[in-house]
């Protein structure tokens, strides 16, 4: 009988085709970002988990400069493209193409485990979602922060100061809020699409978690008090107290144990972020050394130690060493870390640490290029390592190609429970052989190599072969020696708009004919084009933009020409679908509105776009600060009906008989008009907290609900038109002007709230405080703006200062995280009045000081003697005229620095054209024409 023949044994060729090709399982990753999000995130982010300032060094990096290399590949760019040159590019697939691109960065990838509490439902996609991009369903990874957070915001949404009183509203509170995490947790475990759960307890309070949960039991009722009434005044629900974090860790292990069928068993898994990640991050209660005691309380708990425990990865690596329970997670350090720095913690992985225990992540987040990034250098960093191992004679390729089989695949399928299949062909595809060109001068064939594989390092020598993939199929299917991009170059029209949300609107409002498509120009007046729908949809999905003269944007309210006109060269409205809503339902025309953006010819932002400006101090603020900001506007209107026999008072106010706060019966036989207002308002989306009577004759004031900055702006300006559009319904006048009638002022109070509140002085005393004078140029353009603000009339006063709850100041903080700026009104192009309170505050938090001179003054200043003044830290008046806030805003260099480039002179040089304009009329002339347009 003849014997079998033994298989050849694997060879280092079979050995690179595994590393470079073997699919994985990605056992830690997050969502992608929406697109209407993806500009609020600085790209270069991608390798470095620096913030503020220090991002900025992050380009001469070796994480970032490798990157940058590679990237250059990937958006098939030449080899001496700058950072510059990659971002454009980028932008071009994005709006091209972002789908395929997409596509080709999860190339390779079998199946995600995702952590969906990074950021908000709202501004990422569903972790569903990412099953495009894989071949087995995407699995959960709870984070058990999110989970108590969530339920602690909907326990305490109605908590008044008043319950904090009654202890047993306490015990209530506590019983509540545990069986309803213990009872989210258990249906999680039973939920099949939840593999395992993660705590960031790492980056709250650290990992020196108290072992023993009776104790953490007993000691946890202090913490959860201060943080309970920490929440009722802020409205704020992270929790970062430690007792409480503890708690939370342990309950969730507690649970996880019970859920255990026999000793021999393991629960679900927990995750644990360690080591690296999170600027804020205490880097010595990083260490994972910490949990050795709750890790051997719970034995039967799968501990996951994230991010290569970077730089604690030997500590890790003991812990997943002794404790068969213990794993370690080789993750973010790639891209985060130079290529020598990655094959440093491998080695160091690999020191003690058994194959079976080490599991491959990504930490991909927001942008597809993360997890292309990841594994593309995991895979050229351990196929390094390996051959030199073996080369060594430590190990052989088939235990190598064992070993790459585990961490990229089955380790985390056993670990999670996920039962998925890998299917693949060890066997390295034919290889092409190409003629030695290392002497003759000229260059060698340009080859497509599989994703994963490093380019070769020099001149192919005779009788070398490398890998080639299969080729596409199609008309781009190359021919052998010519070179065929593995991506197609971007379409010469991009895709410019998320077609989903058109898609969305229309799909809810088959009716709309035509489409307001609106901008607000310099001079806060609102310019616009009537599109019929179906050119409209056209516009979308063909990419286009709406062409206006580039002069159009220095032009006076009254088309008058300014210096800053220019008539040379086009400007581009580009619709933002995110301000696309339904018109209300008394405009004649079955329409929508939406607002734009400016955009120059090839699609880029300009800096004559009030709205781009303003986003761009928002992702500054947000991503390099880590504030996020709300906004809520106070909109106080005057009312009036016109009497044009009257030249001397050619308006007349609706109501007479009138006070703040009041409801006369003249007063209540205007409710409905209101009313109507509210409704209209409500009907599309614009949310009216509440609405009343103000000072003045005829004066009213409707709430906005807070919303994140562009979007409080845009619901802005949409109610302010529903507003005089209704009005104009019934013969009326609604305006905005600043005093319509003598001794009666309307302002535009907005309230800005910081989360978290922690540098709420850094940014408005040390900030906007600071800046304020030059501030009021543009939130009080007029000269009738400065007549309205007096002493002794809750106006804001004349002196600069600010006071918790002080009326008479123009900065009043209402709560530690919640402030108002009251010197604005309705003239102002709020865009660019936001704009400068963000550039300044920016500024405040950049100077990094903590003490101000400027006291929280609980008095009127302009009651107190000079003396009193120095005391509280009050040295300056406020602008008394329009000519005296824009000076302080001409010499402001800072502030004009922090805005976009040439905005602040072409402002100004607008201005002085108006006012000369203005000056031209009679003070009667000039009221009708300012009530007229505003």
């Amino acid at each position: 009988m003849e014997s079998a023949i033994a298989p050849p044994a694997p060879t280092t060729e079979q050995l690179r085709h595994v590393v470079q090709s073997f699919p994985i399982i990605d056992n830690h990753a997050h969502n992608l970002i929406l697109p209407a999000y993806v500009d609020t995130v600085p790209f270069e982010s991608i390798t470095s988990e620096a913030q503020g300032r220090a991002l900025r060094d992050t380009f001469k990096s070796l994480p970032h400069l490798r990157a940058a290399h590679q990237l250059r590949k990937l958006y098939e760019l030449h080899d001496d493209a700058d950072w510059e040159e990659v971002l454009k590019q980028r932008v071009e697939w994005l709006r091209s193409d972002p789908e395929r691109l997409a596509q080709r960065c999860f190339q390779g990838v079998h199946a995600l485990l995702i952590d969906d509490g990074l950021a908000g439902p709202e501004r990422v996609y569903p972790y569903r979602y990412h099953d495009r991009y894989t071949k087995a369903p995407t699995k959960r990874i709870v984070r058990i922060e999110k989970v108590a957070e969530r339920l602690m915001e909907s326990i305490l949404q109605d908590t008044t100061q008043q319950d904090l009183d009654d202890e047993r509203y306490w015990t209530d509170t506590w019983l509540t809020f545990t069986e309803e995490f213990e009872r989210e947790i258990q249906e999680a475990i039973q939920d099949p699409d939840v593999a395992g759960f993660k705590t960031v307890i790492c980056y709250r309070s650290g990992l020196d978690i108290e072992p023993d949960y009776e104790r953490a039991a007993r000691e946890v009722a202090h913490s959860f008090e201060r943080y309970v009434i920490a929440c009722v005044r802020t409205r704020k629900y992270r929790i970062e107290k430690k007792k409480l974090n503890d708690y939370i860790v342990l309950r969730t292990l507690e649970v996880l144990s019970e859920r255990v069928p026999h000793t021999d068993a393991f629960s679900k898994p927990l995750q644990l972020h360690t080591g690296l990640g999170d600027y804020d991050i205490a880097l010595l209660h990083s260490n994972p050394a910490y949990l050795q005691p709750v890790i051997e309380n719970y034995p039967t708990v799968p501990f996951v130690l994230l991010h290569s425990a970077y730089p604690y990865t030997r500590e890790a690596g003991y812990l997943a060493t002794v404790f068969k329970h213990v794993y370690l997670d080789v993750g973010e350090v790639f891209p985060m870390v130079s290529r020598d720095g990655q094959k440093s913690i491998l080695r160091q992985s690999l020191e003690i640490v058994p194959g079976s225990k080490l599991l491959y992540s990504t930490d991909g987040h927001w942008f597809p290029e993360t997890f292309w990034l990841a594994n593309l250098q995991f895979r050229e960093v351990w196929l390094e390592l390996l051959e030199e191992y073996i080369a060594k004679g430590d190990i052989t390729p088939h235990q190598g190609i064992a070993m790459t089989k585990d961490i990229l695949f089955n380790n985390s399928n056993v670990l999670y429970d996920l039962r998925y299949h890998a299917t693949f062909d060890d066997m390295a595809p034919k290889s092409i052989t190409f003629p030695d060109t290392s002497n003759d001068g000229v260059r060698p064939v340009p080859t497509v190599l599989p994703v994963g594989r490093p380019p070769p390092k020099g001149p192919t020598s005779r009788g070398q072969t490398l890998a080639f993939p299969p080729p596409p199929t199609g008309p781009q299917t190359p021919q052998q020696g010519a070179e065929a991009p593995p991506f197609p170059p971007p379409p010469k029209q991009p895709q410019v708009y998320d077609v989903q949300l058109f898609d969305d609107f229309m799909t809810h409002n088959p009716d709309v004919k035509f489409v307001y498509v609106e901008w607000l120009d310099y001079m806060a007046t609102i310019r616009a084009r009537m599109v019929p729908i179906k050119e409209f949809e056209r516009l979308i999905r063909t990419s286009s933009r709406i062409g206006i003269s580039q002069g159009n944007t220095g032009t006076l309210q009254n088309d008058g020409i300014t210096p800053v006109v220019n008539p040379v060269g086009q400007i581009y409205m580009e619709p933002d679908l995110r301000s696309l809503r339904r018109t209300h339902k008394s405009d004649p025309l079955p329409s929508a509105t939406v607002l734009c953006l400016w955009r120059d010819e090839s699609g880029r932002p300009i800096r004559e776009c009030p709205r781009a400006n303003l986003e761009n101090l928002v992702n500054e603020l947000q991503y390099n600060h880590g504030i996020k900001l709300l906004c809520g506007f106070e909109i106080e209107v005057t009312f009036l009906s016109r009497d044009p026999t009257n030249k001397e008072q050619p308006y007349k106010p609706l109501t007479e008989t009138h006070a703040w706060g009041t409801i006369t019966p003249e007063q209540w036989l205007r409710m409905p008009l209101l009313a109507e207002i509210a409704t209209s308002l409500s009907e599309m989306g614009i949310e009216v907290q509440q609405f009343h009577a103000e000072s003045g004759p005829g004066q009213y004031e409707f709430v906005l609900a807070p919303q994140p900055p562009m979007m409080a702006i845009d619901f802005l300006i949409q109610a302010r038109q529903v507003i005089a559009q209704i009005a104009a319904l019934h013969d009326l006048r609604a305006t905005l002007h600043p005093q319509p009638f003598p001794g009666i002022g309307t302002a535009a109070h907005a309230h800005i709230s910081l989360d978290p509140p922690d540098k709420g002085l850094q940014f408005f005393v040390g900030g906007v405080l600071r800046h304020l004078p030059a501030i009021c140029a543009f939130t009080m353009p007029e000269s009738v703006s400065y007549s309205r603000v007096q002493d002794d009339h809750w106006t804001g006063g004349t002196w600069v200062a600010w006071g918790t709850q002080n009326r008479e100041t123009p900065l009043r903080r209402v709560t530690d995280g919640r402030w108002e700026i009251r010197c604005v009104d309705g003239i102002a192009n709020m865009y660019f009045a936001l704009s400068s309170i963000l550039a300044a505050g920016l500024l405040g938090l950049k100077a990094e000081i903590t003490e101000f001179p400027e006291k929280d003054v609980q008095c009127n200043p302009s009651q107190l003697d000079e003396e009193g003044r120095a005391a509280c830290g009050i040295t300056q008046k406020m602008p008394a005229s329009l000519e005296e806030a824009t000076m302080a805003l001409r010499v402001d260099g800072e502030l004009n620095e922090a805005l976009a480039q040439g905005l602040v002179n072409d402002f100004l040089l607008m201005k002085e054209s108006e006012q000369r304009m203005l000056g031209e009329m009679g003070e009667a002339e000039r009221r009708s024409w300012l009530i007229e347009r505003y």
